[in-house]
């Protein structure tokens, strides 16, 4: 999860007219309430539910209720097949992740990583993490805990397991002034074989130095590795009332997943969390040779 008090940056790039189109019209498409119905009607019934009995269960007229259907599929929200003498309808599984996927496109909130980002802070450093800045790490980590939108620990881990948690190759810490002021680290999903690229992230920044760009530069520095390092996924949980943090993420290519509702109790009260991931571009990754954005600390060609 990520601590930062930075606000929401503008998109850095116009969306492409052809996602515009797609977009408008799914949302065009979800504007008529009875089609919000009848797609959350279908969704509830595993598998398919023929057109008749979609009709009894919202209680319209079948020509009305076939009428909407042949809308919500033009645009893909459902698929329509015939069975026999009737149709069944079922809910098009691409829907359920192009839909959080267009509304963070439209609302600005979704960036590719640039390859050289030109607005990251020029007074702050970022490097691999020593044992020697463990317990700086501690600190600030202790400071997300008490924002109490950070993450769902109540206190901190010792040095052990906060180091033993993370992928090798894969922590990092910020600098300011000669001091540490945030860090970034992944650790695996998962000991399976078949998820080996697959790493869930933490981004935190220390009181005295939100909104100065530092999560930004620690983001960019964990991306890239991972990409380098053959990672294919980073996922992360930020909780709603995390706005900068959400921001951060998306600003970095990650996308939202959804949101796993009640999923947790935090001093008593239960809460939710926004699931993000960043897929790594395929064919897509940055060359340090060719643009000079190799990491900070490796050696240049």
């Amino acid at each position: 999860m990520t601590v930062t008090s930075s606000a929401p940056a503008p998109a850095s790039e116009t969306l492409p007219a052809q996602d515009a189109e797609t977009y408008a019209a799914w949302f065009a498409c979800l504007a008529e309430p009875m089609r919000v119905r009848l797609l959350h009607t279908v969704a509830a019934h595993p598998g398919s539910i023929s057109v008749g009995e979609l009709a009894r269960a919202v209680d319209i007229r079948q020509p009305t209720v076939s009428h909407h259907l042949r809308k919500l599929a033009e645009v893909g929200f459902v698929t329509m097949t015939r069975a026999g003498t009737s149709t069944r309808v079922a809910i098009n599984p691409t829907c359920c992740t192009g839909l959080p996927h267009a509304a963070d496109a439209v609302m600005g909130m979704l960036n590719a990583r640039p390859c050289c980002p030109t607005d990251l802070p020029a007074d702050v450093t970022t490097r691999a993490m020593a044992d020697a800045d463990l317990e700086r790490v501690r600190d600030i980590y202790a400071q997300g805990i008490a924002t109490g939108n950070a993450t769902f620990e109540t206190e901190v881990p010792g040095v052990d397991a906060l180091r033993d948690g993370w992928a090798d190759g894969h922590r990092w810490v910020a600098e300011a002034g000669g001091r540490v002021v945030g860090w970034a680290a992944a650790s695996p999903v998962s000991a399976r074989g078949a998820y080996s690229g697959v790493a869930e992230t933490s981004v935190y920044v220390a009181e005295g130095a939100r909104g100065r760009g530092v999560g930004k530069a620690l983001l960019y520095r964990q991306v890239t590795e991972a990409d380098h390092a053959g990672l294919w996924t980073l996922q992360t949980s930020v909780l709603p009332e995390n706005r900068a943090g959400l921001a951060l993420h998306h600003q970095a290519g990650f996308r939202t997943v959804g949101v796993r509702e009640r999923i947790a109790r935090h001093h008593g009260v239960w809460r939710d969390t926004v699931l993000l991931e960043r897929r790594r571009p395929e064919g897509e990754e940055c060359s340090a040779a060719a643009c000079g954005c190799a990491p900070q600390d490796a050696p240049q060609p």
